[in-house]
This record gives C-alpha cells, sequence and structure tokens, in this order.
C-alpha cells in the first residue's frame, strides 16, 4: 500500500481539509445524530457539563504533551477510535489475569457507558489537556490501580500496578487504536509517523507505570507477540465478547452504526483473537464488516467536528510548534498496522 511519505506528513493540510469537509457535510442529519448520541453516550452528562469538558479540555490555555505536529493527536480526534476502543477491550479481554480484574472492580457489565466513558476521558485528557490536567489525570488513574487487587478464578493474584500487566493493557490499546487508524482512518500513517505514535503513546504508558514500554512498530508487535502463551479465550472474555458485539445498550439507527463499528473491530483484531472468542468468521464476512466499518467511520468524522480539528490548534510541521505550544507477534499481527 502507499505510504505517506515522511517529508511531506501533511497534518495541517489534511487536518484543514478535513474540518472544511465536516462543515460541508453538516447536512447529514442521521450522521450528525449518531455520532451526537454516541459522544453523548461515550462522553457522559448533559450538554453544559459535555460543553464544560470540551472547554477544560481542548479550549484551556497552557502546554501541551501533545501538539497538532503529533501523530496522536489526529489519530485519537477520528471517528476510527471508536473502532479501536473495541478492538482494545477484544484483545485486551484475552489475558486472564486482567479479563479477571475488570470483572472484580468494574461495573462494565452494569454499567458499560460508564466505563467507555471514564476511558474515553482518560485518552482525551492525556492526549489533549494542558499538562497539570493529564499529570492530575496520571496521578488518579496510578491511585485506582493500585486498590485493583484480588484472585483470578483459576487461583493466580492479581493487581493492576502489576508491571507486567500494566504493559499488557498499553500494548494491546496502543496497537488496537493504530491499526484501526491506519485501516479506517482518512490516509494511512508513513512508517515513521507510525513509530511516532507508538512513541507518544510510550510516553503515556511509562507515567502510568509501564516499564520501558515499545517505542517503535515494530517493537509493539514484538511486545504483543510475547504474550501469546498467557492468552486464553475464558468464559469471560467470551461473555465480554457478546456483551460488546451481539447485545450493545443502544438502539435504532445508533445501534445500526455501532453493528458496523464493531464488525469492523472483529474484522480488524488478529485472528488469534476471532478463534479465542469463539468469533471466527468467513473472508467475505470479514470484509463486509470492514467495508461497513469504512462507512461509517466516514459518516460520523463527517457528521461532526471534533475539538482538536479547531482553527486555533492550526500550525505549521515546519514551524515546530512554540506558538501552537502556548496557544491554548509478527506472525500473530495482522497486516493493516504496517501498511
Amino acid at each position: 500500500m502507499n505510504r505517506q511519505s515522511s517529508d511531506n506528513r501533511g497534518w495541517v493540510p489534511r487536518a484543514n481539509t478535513h474540518h472544511l469537509l465536516t462543515r460541508d457535510r453538516l447536512l447529514d442529519p442521521l450522521a450528525a445524530h449518531i455520532r451526537r448520541t454516541l459522544k453523548d453516550r461515550v462522553s457522559g452528562g448533559d450538554a453544559a457539563s459535555q460543553q464544560e469538558r470540551e472547554d477544560r479540555i481542548w479550549r484551556a490555555p497552557g502546554e501541551r504533551w501533545f501538539t497538532p505536529d503529533d501523530p496522536i493527536w489526529w489519530a485519537h480526534s477520528d471517528a476510527s477510535i471508536f473502532v479501536g476502543g473495541i478492538a482494545a477491550l477484544l484483545v485486551q479481554s484475552l489475558h486472564p489475569l486482567a479479563m479477571a480484574g475488570v470483572m472484580g472492580h468494574s461495573s462494565f457489565r452494569d454499567d458499560p457507558w460508564r466505563r467507555l466513558h471514564i476511558t474515553a476521558d482518560h485518552v482525551a485528557i492525556t492526549t489533549y489537556a494542558p499538562v497539570p490536567d493529564a499529570e492530575r489525570q496520571v496521578r488518579i488513574v496510578n491511585a485506582v490501580h493500585k486498590r485493583v487487587v484480588g484472585t483470578a478464578p483459576d487461583g493466580r493474584s492479581y493487581a493492576a500496578s502489576d508491571p507486567h500487566l500494566l504493559t499488557w493493557v498499553h500494548v494491546a490499546e496502543t496497537w488496537a487504536f493504530l491499526a484501526c487508524y491506519q485501516r479506517f482512518g482518512p490516509k494511512p500513517l508513513s512508517p515513521s509517523d507510525a513509530d511516532a505514535y507508538v512513541s507518544s503513546m510510550a510516553e503515556i504508558g511509562a507515567r502510568l507505570g509501564v516499564p520501558d514500554p515499545p517505542r517503535t512498530v515494530a517493537a509493539l508487535e514484538g511486545a504483543l507477540a510475547a504474550y501469546g502463551p498467557e492468552l486464553e479465550g475464558t468464559s469471560d472474555a467470551r461473555e465480554t465478547a457478546s456483551f460488546l458485539l451481539d447485545d450493545p445498550p443502544l438502539r435504532g439507527p445508533e445501534r445500526w452504526t455501532y453493528a458496523a463499528l464493531s464488525a469492523a473491530a472483529v474484522a480488524t483484531v488478529p485472528a488469534w483473537t476471532r478463534e479465542m472468542l469463539g468469533r471466527n468468521a468467513s473472508g467475505a464476512r470479514l470484509k463486509a464488516g470492514a467495508t461497513a466499518g469504512h462507512l461509517a467511520v466516514k459518516g460520523l468524522s463527517a457528521a461532526v467536528a471534533h475539538p482538536a480539528h479547531e482553527p486555533h490548534w492550526t500550525c505549521s510541521k515546519r514551524s515546530r510548534l512554540r506558538s501552537c505550544r502556548a496557544r491554548t507477534f509478527s506472525s500473530m499481527v495482522p497486516p493493516e498496522i504496517s501498511r
């Protein structure tokens, strides 16, 4: 597949074009309604609280960990992250100890939207918020992890603060977000930009206690593969997959869109993930799922502008952004990630 030249990454032109296209295509009320509904579900709260959240994260002055020059900025503002979030949960569920922590200390099954809200908030704050807010978020997550301890159904002890488990969660999430952006985003990242994305995620992971997180795509793929012998499609993992894929708490057009996004996630995760979760499918069905995902992501991206695309964040790649900062398992890894 064609790669984007590392000398012409085009973050600002692409962002501006996307922003203009977004405004031109706001006439699609159904897509706008669906995206707002999903956004409302994930973000939580009423319109006023969401506006306050956006102002606090994206519009407050101050330096950020990342800028519009960084691939993570655009990857996390694209609608493909909806697919990435589902894919990450599917892959992460395969580690029995990580899954035991979720089942024993999370309201995921009783209130899935609250968990998605917490995850979305974490991604948004660590990617876009002023440094003090991002640092506060890391302290909160680290404190929560220290309290999550217990015994898995197989008798093994687990602790969310265990560096080995932290690494698994980080690697699976980073892989899923990147793979889904590469497949469903507006344009795949170049090799150097993909490495930059992994490196930016590593900065966050290191602050969360991940020892020596991978900083290149090759290292990420190797880290994912290294966990292979520890993974298992437990009954809890399969139950979680069923909840995510078969009976999400949505109705009407939102449910149809979510079905397309989840089908895209199933089509993107590695074959061994589908096999362990009992989600094997024919090539034609996987292709159909990916096609549906492309259409859903494209429609959602066009429907509502993301705060990270607002004009005040526009700055040149070559400016190196001083003003922008201040202005407000080899065979186990599918090929999409390294396109």
